[in-house]
């Protein structure tokens, strides 16, 4: 749970300060959804990691199989709202060219999940393959 907290932490913290920094550009529309795309993303990111509580670790593990909250409809709802963030942010920074990194992190995102799925598979069996089919991504 220390972990947790002191990612999010740590994310806040930039947040901020990108905000104060890139407070004096105007309001674009390309801001505007930036903010309407980043600020719910990073809100969920929020209840996903705290719903996850200790299963959450930076390597791939399988202590607990969580099926509640965002997590009995979405597998990964760290993954797709830290992106959806990500998006807001490059967005509302001005700087829509950085939407190129996500050519880097999805598919970085996406060999990251493969490797959970795994593990979650042998830990959890037919338990983790019943919930992968009532779950979306």
């Amino acid at each position: 749970m220390k972990q947790n907290i002191a990612t999010l932490l740590i994310v806040a913290i930039a947040l901020v300060f990108l905000a104060m920094h890139s407070s004096a550009l105007p309001w674009t529309p390309m801001r505007i959804a930036g903010v309407a795309i980043g600020i719910p993303a990073f809100l969920l990111l929020i209840v996903a990691r705290m719903q996850l509580g200790s299963a959450f670790s930076l390597r791939a593990r399988a202590s607990t199989l969580v099926t509640t909250g965002l997590y009995s409809r979405i597998r990964n709802p760290v993954y797709l709202f830290g992106g959806l963030s990500a998006v807001g942010i490059f967005l509302w920074s001005g700087h829509p060219w950085l939407l190129l990194a996500l050519l880097v992190l999805v598919p970085l995102q996406i060999v990251r999940i493969r490797k959970e799925e795994q593990v979650l598979a042998e830990k959890f069996g037919d338990a983790y393959l019943n919930y992968k089919r009532t779950t979306w991504f």
